[in-house]
């Protein structure tokens, strides 16, 4: 049979040998190395989804054990604070007994004066507060606005409601007291002053403030306290 037959009907044998299989797998090993990334990358993304979940169930799903405690102590505080609020006189007088353990500490270490200083600013701001009338007589332009306080001995009686309640000043009054007791056993707060000058600027503006308050009062005819107030007593 002629040789150019014999390589029309086998064309491979016109090649050197072995090459068309080295070609062939080199063609498929370019082939498959994309679709090899393309899987592990896939995967990658896969497991990382799932650790993603995974922990989003354990954190969000479920609550932790610290949450939980903190939870379950802010109910027992608030439990304990619902059954301190009939009794006013044994949580002042728990308060009063605080401010002077808090007093002596100050007195015997003979330092922290600016927190006694801050303390006594809060403390009378919440007393100013507990004077004065939940909505002011003096920001109403117009008396169907709001409520208003009684300047006539005839008009009809109208309750004293307080910007600050009695309860919630106790709480953060109390809080005050012991916040600043914390603030003793650290010596960054514990700023050198000259404490005759704030004991003076104390008393200047409690006067100063009192005034203002005194004179509001006056002039719109309220009274804060019940005690010494006109009460009617049905006959019977």
């Amino acid at each position: 049979m002629p040789l150019h037959v014999v390589l029309n009907l086998y064309p491979s044998a016109a090649r050197p040998y072995g090459s068309t299989d080295v070609f062939a797998a080199e063609q498929r090993e370019a082939d498959r190395q994309p679709r090899v990334t393309q899987r592990r990358q896939h995967r990658v993304r896969k497991d990382s989804m799932s650790e993603g979940d995974s922990s989003g169930e354990s954190i969000h799903g479920k609550p932790s054990v610290i949450a939980g405690f903190f939870t379950r102590l802010g109910q027992i505080y608030q439990s304990w604070l619902d059954k301190s609020t009939p009794f006013s006189a044994v949580r002042w007088a728990v308060t009063l007994i605080l401010t002077a353990i808090y007093m002596i500490r100050v007195y015997i270490l003979q330092g922290w004066y600016i927190v006694t200083y801050a303390l006594g600013i809060y403390h009378l701001n919440l007393f100013i507060a507990f004077l004065s009338p939940k909505v002011d007589p003096s920001l109403l332009d117009d008396p169907d606005e709001g409520p208003s306080l009684p300047t006539k001995q005839n008009e009809e009686f109208r309750p004293f409601i307080r910007r600050l309640p009695e309860f919630k000043f106790w709480h953060s009054a109390t809080k005050g007291i012991v916040i600043a007791m914390i603030c003793t056993f650290f010596e960054a707060f514990n700023v050198p002053v000259f404490w005759p000058i704030l004991v003076m600027y104390f008393i200047m503006l409690f006067c100063i403030t009192m005034k203002r308050q005194i004179k509001h009062m006056i002039k719109y005819r309220y009274l804060p306290f019940t005690h010494g107030k006109r009460t009617y007593r049905e006959e019977t």
